[in-house]
């Protein structure tokens, strides 16, 4: 079980440290006629609205979630270490999930950010 925390917490640090830094969240706009200056100024401003979405949350949530249900299938089929390398296998999946998820939202809340303030975003 320590094996498992030690996942967990691992990739929830992971997955916080890199939330935030590619602040264009990889979205496409047309720049034709656009202040370039005024439209870093927003995309900083959206992005750090996008901030707000806890995705760190959202992989704890989702590494738990897949720790429960593969240790328990691992448990059903398999005996104790069984079920601990599918509790370990299904938490880092889980989080992987979470972390999509929330990366996601991020893109979302850019992305409706940007078309508020008036840009055409083509993706």
């Amino acid at each position: 079980m320590k094996i498992l925390s030690l996942i967990l917490l691992s990739t929830v640090i992971l997955a916080t440290g890199c939330a935030g830094k590619h602040r264009s969240h990889g979205i496409i706009v047309d720049t034709k006629g656009i202040d370039m200056q005024k439209y870093h100024q927003d995309l900083e401003e959206c992005s750090q609205y996008a901030q707000q979405v806890n995705t760190g949350e959202r992989v704890a949530g989702g590494a738990v979630a897949g720790a429960v249900v593969t240790g328990a299938v691992g448990a059903a089929v398999g005996d104790s270490d069984t079920a601990k390398r599918g509790a370990g296998a299904g938490a880092i999946l889980g989080a992987t999930k979470g972390l999509g998820s929330g990366e996601q939202e991020k893109r979302q809340v850019v992305k409706n950010c940007l078309r508020g303030r008036g840009y055409r975003v083509l993706n």
